[in-house]
């Protein structure tokens, strides 16, 4: 957009939080009658960059200049105010009120100090009629109408106070395919109107359906900008994830004779999260799921698990075809599983490594069959021997290890199940590079041994789902796109199946 004026401008950008730098010397820039996508891996640093813009956040550096003028937001009120308005994945609206209550929430247009309700819903009209919807009845309670029209909603909502900056944070992530095209029609003809959009997703065929221009963020910093017609899919991918550190971790097949099936998912899925999928999982095999973020790795996880509930297909097990109502039932049939979300579903810090090894055993067990302080600590003591898990003791409360120890502790829980179904969704995050790499040994040792578990393995790096793995299942936008054996993939080829590129 050669001599374009950017009418937001981001740049050198720092943001620090205890013992954690999230943002470094990012810049941004965005233009009138633009999409600009936000690309980036979990961790990249997208959210903290918008609740930065959005006045959530003060940068310890860096300069934002709109229109010409740098400000400061210091809230998210005073952000709208300069006219930067955001519209978030989890639709944040009232639906016991009107549509029109809605849209003029907090700014009600009054006469003789009482609301005027026929201005309110004629504005309602108005600001829906900018984005050509003409067939949403203003008056009507918000609950009766779908969740994409809910989201149109907040875009009015955003509209109507004279945004010149529209954000819009995983828009997509609840919506079918009919409701995606139908938001991609207002987004077109809001830019057509010479609005600047900053659309923020981790979906790669809505990126290029989409986008004028692409930023990528990595580790916190803005790797670039680029114009969606000049970077291709495979080249975007290779930019979010960075350059190859495989060949250093790559080990040589093993010889591992992959066992009984455990367990069989058949047309698996769930609205909004994951298309129906097959999959098998085989005793003494390390099944590695592979994608990016939103590709439907951990969501896959969650219903093999139970934690979440599918709304098609089923799981087969011992030849008996189920759907687990609840995580117990899982637990029950063999299946154990390690969160990704360490500190809010794994490990309850305030209690003890010994406490925290024994949980899902005695919750296995119920609460007829207690086990006994020696029993418990017995099993502790073991683990932690097991494991190499550093710590002063096992009545050591848990939040005094580091990442990587309480990542150990956690699979210490759910190794003293005895599962025959470990799965494993991003094990290595946030620990140092020593405790990664003992915990994928050992990881694989658990396969590999005789009569090992079945192991489904996810994780963001892809040297280490190569490294771990005997099979790749590759996820894209929330649906399969091809297995393949050990060796069959390499750094470069397992990022163009992620693409959807031919080799």
């Amino acid at each position: 957009m050669s001599g374009a004026v950017p009418v937001l401008e981001l740049s050198g950008i720092h943001k620090e939080f205890p013992g954690v730098k999230a943002l470094s010397d990012v810049r941004l820039r965005l233009f009138p009658g633009e999409v600009h996508t936000l690309m980036g891996q979990n961790g990249a640093g997208k959210s903290t960059l918008i609740k930065v813009l959005t006045g959530l956040y003060t940068p310890e550096q860096g300069r934002i200049v709109l229109s010409g003028r740098e400000v400061a937001p210091r809230s998210t009120e005073e952000a709208q105010k300069l006219g930067i308005s955001t519209v978030y994945q989890e639709v944040n609206l009232c639906p016991n009120l009107s549509v029109a209550e809605n849209i003029c929430i907090g700014r009600y247009p009054r006469r003789w100090g009482q609301i005027d309700w026929r201005a309110m819903r004629a504005e309602a009209r108005r600001v829906l009629a900018q984005m050509d919807i003409a067939d949403i009845d203003v008056g009507a309670p918000l609950a009766r109408y779908s969740l994409s029209v809910q989201q149109m909603v907040a875009i009015a909502r955003a509209l109507s106070i004279s945004a010149r900056v529209l954000i819009l944070d995983e828009p997509t992530s609840s919506l079918d395919e009919a409701a995606v095209q139908r938001l991609f029609a207002v987004l077109r003809r809001l830019r057509e109107q010479g609005m600047a959009i900053l659309f923020v997703t981790h979906f790669l065929d809505q990126t290029y359906a989409i986008s004028d221009r692409i930023t990528v963020m990595r580790n916190g910093e803005t790797e670039g900008e680029y114009l969606a017609a000049d970077l291709s899919r495979l080249a975007l991918v290779n930019k979010m994830v960075g350059e190859s550190q495989a060949e250093a971790q790559q080990r040589t097949a093993s010889s591992c004779q992959a066992g009984e099936t455990v367990l069989r998912a058949q047309g698996l899925g769930r609205f909004g999260a994951l298309q129906p999928l097959d999959l098998h999982l085989r005793r003494g095999e390390v099944l590695g799921l592979c994608g990016l973020l939103g590709s439907g790795r951990t969501e896959a996880a969650r219903l093999l698990f139970g934690a979440d509930a599918a709304d098609c297909g089923g799981i087969e097990i011992k030849g008996r075809l189920q759907r687990f109502k609840s995580p117990r039932e899982a637990i029950a049939a063999g299946i154990a599983f390690c969160s990704e979300d360490r500190k809010h579903e794994g490990a309850i810090l305030a209690l003890s490594v010994r406490e925290n090894i024994v949980l899902a055993l005695q919750a296995r067990k119920g609460l007829r069959l207690v086990m006994s302080h020696a029993e418990a600590q017995a099993l502790a003591d073991g683990f932690i021997q097991k494991l190499g898990i550093k710590t002063p003791s096992a009545e050591t409360p848990m939040a005094q290890l580091s990442g990587g120890n309480q990542q150990k502790a956690l699979l210490a829980r759910w190794l003293a199940t005895d599962p025959a179904l470990l799965i494993l969704d991003e094990p290595t995050r946030g620990i140092d590079v020593r405790a990664k790499e003992e915990i994928m040994d050992h990881v694989a040792g658990l396969a590999h041994r005789e009569g090992g578990m079945a192991v489904l393995f996810i994780s963001s790096e892809l040297p280490e789902v190569l490294h771990c793995s005997d099979r790749l299942l590759v996820l894209r936008d929330r649906k399969a796109g091809g297995e393949y054996r050990r060796g069959e993939l390499d750094e470069k080829t397992v990022l163009e199946a992620i693409a959807g590129e031919a080799a």
